[in-house]
C-alpha cells in the first residue's frame, strides 16, 4: 500500500504544521504534495507546484547565500542515512505572491525519510518552519542594541537591563526551540511508525505528540483524545472520552470554535488558524491560552462526513514571548525617543547661543546682503525679460536709450541686437517714430500706460518693408518719488491671427453671397431642445414667421411625405448626413417641392449636438421635370406603334429571306433586327420612367424563393456562354414582393455588369439575411466606379461609364430599379473601389410592408 496515501497519514499531514512531501529522486526532489499551512508559509496562494522539481518551484538563483547547497546536502543526507535530519536556521529567499518581488526568508527544516513497502526510502516528509519573523526580530534587536550603545552614558544602566531581558528572552527562546525540536522529533517517529504500519485510529491519536482528538457525529462526541489534548484543557482522558464536546467545554459557546466545527462538518472542507485565543475553565479558575488548530473532516469510502479530526498546538509560550519582545521593543523605542528629546533640548540651547552670535554677524552682513539682493533682482529681471514669450523692450525715459531687449522683440521689429540694444529707440526704428514718438512722450509725462490692439505698422524688417499687426503696451516704470524712469514696451505680433480672421470673414461673406444667389434658406436644429433657428429665405420657402421647433414645421409637410423627414433623421443619425426631397403645403393650399441637405455636428463626447443645413425650393425644377416626363411619355407612346409595325416587318423579312440573297443581305437584316430590339428597349425604359411617381403603378406581390428567381432570370446571359453566373448565400430565403419587378432589377444589375465589366467572366449573385431584410447583391470584378459617380448613379440619365458614347443606353435602368425597390420599402446602393470591381445591392423586407 502507498504509505503516504493512507488516510491516517493524510490526516496527520494535513495538520496546522507546514509540511511538504518530496520524492526521493535526487537531485530533482519532485514535489508530491504540500498542505495549506506550507502554502501560507511560502507565500503561495494560487500556483500549483505539484509534479515540479523543488528547484523549479523555489528557484536557487534568487535564494541568495548558500541556502540551496545546504538544503540539497540535507536532503541527500536524509536519504543516505535513512534518519531524520534537522537543519539549523538558514536563508532561502522566495518570490512574493505577485511573482515579481523577492521575499527574504529564513527557515528551519526537519527532514524525515519515508520508506516504501520494500523498505526503500521513497519519500521525504519535510516539516518547514518559516522563522523569518524571529530572525528579523533578532536582527532588529541587535540593531537597536548597537544604536543604544552609541547613546549617552545615562542610558548605560537601561541598556544593561535591556540586554539582560534580551538574554532571558533568547534563553527562553532556545528552551522553546529545544522543546519544539523534541516535540517534532516525536511527531516524526510517530509518523514513521504510522507510515510503515497502518495501525488503529486510536493508536494514532493516543501516540501523537501534539494535541489530537477524533469527534464523531453532529454532536461532536469525543471518541479519542490523547494526553496532550486533555493537558491543554487541564482535564483527564477519562473525563472527556465518550462525552459531547460542548458538555466537556460549555465555555466554548461564545467562542468561534463551534462555528468552525459546523462549517467543516457541513462543507466537508478542512479549516484551520495559525493563532486563536482560547478561553477555558481550569481547576484554579478562568484561564486563557493561545492555540493553532486544524479541523479535518473524517469521511467514509463514499465521501460522507462521519466526524472531525482535531489537531492543535499550544502556542501560548510563543505568543507571550512575542508580546514580551514587542513590549521590549516599545520600551526601547520610548528610550530612544527620550534620548532624542534630550538631544533636541541641547540642540535648542545651542541654537539660542548661535542665534545670539548670528545677530552680531547679521549687522555686518546686512549691507552686503542688500547689495547682493539688488544685483540678483536686476539679474532676475533681465532673465525674465529674455525668457518672456512676448516681445519686451526697456527704454530709459531720460534719453529714450534701449537698455534691455529680448529676442522676441528683435524678431518682431526685424532688427539685430547690435542694431537696437544701447541705441536710441527712434534711431533704430525710425519708420515708426512719426506715429508713436508722441504717444511715448505722453506716457513719460503723464505716467499713464498706453494700450494698442491690432495696430497696423509698416516696419522695415531685416531690410524689407513689411506690414504687420501688433498688440502692444507702453508701460511706465515709476520710482519711489513718482518719476517715470523707463518705458517697458510689451508687444505681440498678431499678424497671422488678423489675417486668419479676415480670411474667415471673407469666406463667410462669399458663402453668404452664394447662399443668397442660389436662393437657399439655411437652418440650425438642436437635438438637445428640439429648437430650430431659420433664415429669412427659409421662412419664405415655408411661408412661416420665425418657427421655433421642428414639430411646428412638420405641420406644413404633405401627409404622404411626412415620413420622409423621419426617415432622413434616422439616416442622419447613422451616416452624419441628410438629403431628401419632399412636398410642403402653404396656407393657400398650394403645393411646393423642397430639397433639404444638412450635416450633423457632434460635441466633444462624439454625440450628435445639432444639425446645420440648407433648404431649396425646387418646385420649378419639379414642374420642368414633370413636363419633360410628360413629353417623353407622349413621344414614347407615339413611337410604340410605328416601332411595332417596323419590328413585325423585319420579322416577316427574316422568315421570307431567300437563301440566294447573299451573305450581305442576311447580315444587314440581322443587324437591323438587333437595332430594332435596342430601340424597343429604349422606348420601354422611357415608358417606365413616365410611370414612376404615378399612383397607377401597382405591385403584384407573391411569396417566392430568391434563389429560384436568380436561377431562372438572365437566360440571355447564360445562353451566350461568355459569362458565368455564380450563386452564393441563403438558398431558401423567401420574400413577399412583385416577382416580375424584382427580376427587372436583377436583370438590370446583371446587364450592367456585362456591359461595364466585359472582362469579368464570373458574375456573383449573392443572397443573405440581414435582420428583418433580405439582401440581394450582384458583384463583378471589373474596373469599378469612381466615387463621385457613385453618389449620382441612381439618378435619371446618369451613366456609369466615363464616356457616355461608348455603351448604348439612356441611363434610366438604375433610376427605374431604385423606384421599384423604394416602392417595396427597401434600400438600394452600390459599393465599389476603383480597380476592384463593383457590387450593386438592394434589400427587401422579409415580411411584406
Amino acid at each position: 500500500m502507498n504509505q503516504i496515501a493512507a488516510p491516517i497519514f493524510q490526516a496527520l499531514f494535513q495538520s496546522a504544521v507546514p509540511r511538504i512531501i518530496l520524492a526521493a529522486d535526487a537531485p530533482d526532489f519532485t514535489i508530491i504534495d504540500y498542505n495549506k499551512a506550507h502554502q501560507q508559509a511560502t507565500a503561495n496562494r494560487t500556483d500549483d507546484h505539484r509534479g515540479q522539481s523543488i528547484w523549479t518551484a523555489y528557484e536557487p538563483r534568487i535564494a541568495g547565500s548558500d541556502g540551496p547547497a545546504l538544503l540539497k546536502n540535507a536532503l541527500i543526507s536524509a536519504i543516505s542515512s535513512a534518519s531524520v535530519v534537522k537543519m539549523p536556521v538558514f536563508r532561502y529567499d522566495i518570490f512574493e505572491q505577485d511573482g515579481k518581488a523577492i521575499l527574504p526568508c529564513w527557515w528551519q527544516l526537519e527532514i524525515m525519510p519515508v520508506p516504501d513497502e520494500q523498505g526503500e526510502i521513497a519519500y521525504l516528509l519535510v516539516t518547514t518552519h518559516n522563522v523569518t519573523d524571529e530572525v528579523q526580530r533578532d536582527r532588529r534587536s541587535d540593531e537597536l542594541h548597537e544604536e543604544l550603545l552609541l547613546s549617552s552614558k545615562e542610558l548605560a544602566l537601561a541598556n544593561d537591563r535591556l540586554n539582560a531581558t534580551l538574554q532571558d528572552l533568547q534563553e527562553a527562546n532556545q528552551v522553546l526551540e529545544r522543546f519544539n525540536l523534541e516535540l517534532e522529533s516525536r511527531v516524526e517517529r510517530g509518523v514513521k511508525a504510522i507510515a510503515q504500519s497502518e495501525s488503529s485510529l486510536h493508536s494514532l491519536v493516543m501516540t501523537a505528540h501534539y494535541p489530537l482528538m477524533i469527534l464523531r457525529g453532529q454532536n461532536w462526541v469525543i471518541e479519542h483524545a490523547n494526553q496532550a489534548l486533555v493537558n491543554l484543557w487541564e482535564k483527564t482522558i477519562d473525563d472527556v472520552t465518550g462525552q459531547e464536546l460542548m458538555d466537556v467545554l460549555p465555555e466554548l459557546v461564545d467562542q468561534p470554535f463551534p462555528a468552525f466545527l459546523r462549517q467543516v462538518y457541513e462543507s466537508g472542507v478542512g479549516y484551520g488558524q495559525e493563532e486563536q485565543i482560547f478561553y477555558y475553565n481550569s481547576p484554579s479558575g478562568p484561564a486563557t491560552k493561545y492555540v493553532s488548530f486544524y479541523y479535518d473532516p473524517l469521511v467514509d469510502e463514499n465521501g460522507l462526513v462521519l466526524g472531525i479530526i482535531v489537531s492543535a498546538d499550544d502556542i501560548t509560550a510563543k505568543v507571550e514571548q512575542r508580546q514580551l519582545l514587542e513590549r521590549s521593543l516599545a520600551n526601547e523605542q520610548s528610550l530612544v525617543e527620550e534620548t532624542s528629546s534630550l538631544n533636541d533640548e541641547l540642540a535648542a540651547t545651542v541654537e539660542e547661543l548661535s542665534a545670539t552670535n548670528e545677530e552680531l554677524m547679521d549687522a555686518q552682513d546686512k549691507l552686503a546682503a542688500k547689495h547682493d539682493e539688488l544685483v540678483d533682482s536686476e539679474e532676475r529681471f533681465r532673465l525674465l525679460i529674455r525668457q518672456a514669450p512676448v516681445g519686451i523692450c526697456v527704454i530709459r525715459a531720460s534719453d529714450l536709450l534701449v537698455v534691455e531687449v529680448n529676442d522676441n522683440y528683435l524678431e518682431l521689429v526685424g532688427k539685430t541686437r547690435q542694431e537696437l540694444e544701447n541705441k536710441l529707440i527712434w534711431d533704430a526704428v525710425a519708420e515708426a517714430a512719426t506715429d508713436y514718438a508722441p504717444i511715448m512722450d505722453e506716457v513719460i509725462h503723464s505716467g499713464k500706460a498706453f494700450v494698442a490692439t491690432e495696430h497696423q505698422l509698416l516696419l522695415v524688417r531685416f531690410g524689407e518693408p513689411e506690414v504687420v499687426f501688433v498688440d502692444f503696451v507702453y508701460e511706465p516704470v515709476i520710482d519711489a518719488r513718482g518719476t517715470v524712469t523707463a518705458i517697458m514696451v510689451v508687444a505681440i505680433n498678431v499678424t497671422e491671427k488678423v489675417n486668419a480672421r479676415k480670411t474667415i470673414e471673407e469666406a463667410s461673406a462669399r458663402m453668404q453671397l452664394a447662399v443668397e444667389a442660389a436662393e437657399m434658406g439655411t437652418f440650425e436644429f438642436s437635438y438637445e431642445n428640439n429648437e430650430v433657428v431659420t433664415s429669412e429665405r427659409f421662412n419664405e420657402i415655408f411661408n412661416v414667421v420665425n418657427p421655433k421647433s421642428r414639430s411646428e414645421l412638420l405641420r406644413f409637410y404633405h401627409p404622404e411625405d411626412l415620413h420622409l423627414s423621419a426617415q432622413a433623421h434616422v439616416r442622419a443619425a447613422r451616416d452624419g448626413k441628410m438629403l431628401y426631397e419632399a412636398r410642403i403645403i402653404h396656407a393657400d393650399q398650394s403645393v411646393h417641392w423642397i430639397k433639404v441637405q444638412a450635416n450633423v455636428i457632434y460635441n466633444s463626447d462624439g454625440e450628435a449636438s445639432k444639425l446645420m443645413g440648407t433648404i431649396l425650393d425646387i418646385s420649378d425644377s419639379k414642374r420642368l421635370q414633370q413636363q419633360k416626363d410628360d413629353f417623353i411619355s407622349i413621344a414614347s407612346h407615339e413611337l410604340k406603334t410605328p416601332i411595332t409595325s417596323l419590328k413585325a416587318s423585319l420579322q416577316l423579312l427574316m422568315r421570307m429571306q431567300d437563301p440566294s440573297a447573299g451573305a450581305l443581305f442576311t447580315r444587314l437584316l440581322s443587324q437591323a433586327n438587333r437595332s430594332m430590339e435596342r430601340i424597343n428597349a429604349l422606348v420601354e425604359d422611357l415608358l417606365n420612367v413616365g410611370t414612376i411617381g404615378s399612383e397607377a403603378v401597382k405591385l403584384n406581390k407573391t411569396t417566392f424563393t430568391l434563389k429560384t428567381l436568380l436561377d431562372e432570370c438572365c437566360t440571355h446571359i447564360r445562353e451566350s456562354d461568355r459569362h458565368e453566373l455564380i450563386f452564393e448565400g441563403d438558398a431558401l430565403l423567401q420574400v413577399t414582393a412583385d416577382e416580375n419587378r424584382i427580376e427587372q432589377v436583377v436583370v438590370n444589375f446583371v446587364n450592367n455588369a456585362v456591359k461595364y465589366a466585359p472582362n469579368s467572366k464570373k458574375i456573383y449573385l449573392i443572397v443573405d439575411k440581414q435582420g428583418d431584410y433580405a439582401k440581394v447583391s450582384v458583384r463583378d470584378n471589373g474596373n469599378g466606379i469612381p466615387l463621385e459617380k457613385q453618389k449620382l448613379i441612381f439618378d435619371r440619365y446618369v451613366r456609369a461609364d466615363s464616356n457616355s458614347l461608348q455603351i448604348a443606353g439612356l441611363g434610366l435602368g438604375l433610376y427605374i430599379s431604385a423606384d421599384i425597390i423604394h416602392r417595396h420599402h427597401g434600400e438600394i446602393g452600390v459599393d465599389s473601389t476603383p480597380g476592384q470591381g463593383a457590387t450593386f445591392w438592394f434589400t427587401l423586407p422579409i415580411v411584406s410592408i
